[in-house]
């Protein structure tokens, strides 16, 4: 499947890592996720749930001096395209585009500094199956909700006349992103009408569907990592290496 089918929408996480056999005993744990060498090389990874690959691993964090974190790329036509179109509207390009068989990629991050990517050409995995499979959704925590809709919309061609595109609604204090029936990505940035918060750091969050919200706070903390917030449905768990991301009861998809 090409992105031209779903452009727009994110289609891919990929996780920045220090130690990729750390990375992967301990998302194999909490997750239950199984590995597979990827085409890059030896510092890459790709994980598999129910046999479908849901997300990439990248042991670059030291070597290119980033920061370890999950990243959610969306599908694009043109990843050329796209970085042009991040640059003029203020934003940055950090890595990119570049050729990653079967496609092409770019690292880049919104004008308040939230970090993003870009896809373009064959997708890893079959969109439909990877929905399935991986995320539940995308959440992006920012200061101006509608500033950063706009933003992402011009980038992304979102609520445009094109066949395929992304919709978007304010639904209950979020920015909602919607392909077909799929909520795809959230934008929030607090109340309505509040001023833009300043001690927010912009940033996107990965949010996992899991049968057990518990059991993976506790196995999580049992294998190095951190629960930074649990309430019910939901936690926000910190990995062995520090990075941050969601685990969300499936009841709630």
């Amino acid at each position: 499947m090409s992105t031209h089918s779903v452009f727009g929408a994110p289609c891919w996480v990929s996780l920045t890592s220090r130690d990729l056999e750390a990375t992967q005993a301990f998302y194999s744990a909490v997750l239950g996720w199984r590995w597979r060498p990827a085409r890059l090389g030896d510092r890459f990874r790709v994980a598999l749930a129910q046999n479908v690959p849901v997300a990439g691993i990248a042991a670059v964090a030291s070597m290119w001096q980033m920061a370890v974190a999950w990243t959610p790329y969306f599908a694009v036509p043109s990843a050329d395209d796209a970085v042009a179109r991040v640059q003029e509207r203020g934003g940055t390009a950090a890595v990119g585009p570049l050729s990653l068989p079967p496609g092409r990629a770019a690292l880049l991050a919104d004008r308040d500094g939230a970090t993003f990517g870009v896809w373009e050409g064959e997708l890893i995995s079959q969109w439909e199956n990877w929905r399935r499979a991986a995320p539940t959704f995308i959440r992006l925590h920012t200061r101006d909700a509608f500033d950063a809709a706009m933003f992402y919309g011009e980038v992304l061609d979102w609520a445009t006349e094109r066949a395929g595109c992304c919709e978007v609604r304010y639904e209950g204090g979020e920015v909602v992103l919607r392909s077909g029936d799929d909520v795809v990505a959230r934008i929030e940035s607090g109340a309505l009408g509040a001023a833009p918060d300043p001690t927010i750091r912009p940033h996107w969050q990965v949010h996992f569907a899991v049968a057990d919200v518990a059991e993976c706070a506790r196995t999580a903390e049992l294998h190095g990592g951190s629960v930074l917030s649990e309430a019910g449905d939901e936690a926000v768990l910190r990995d062995a290496d520090g990075a941050q991301f969601t685990v969300t009861s499936r009841r709630r998809r």
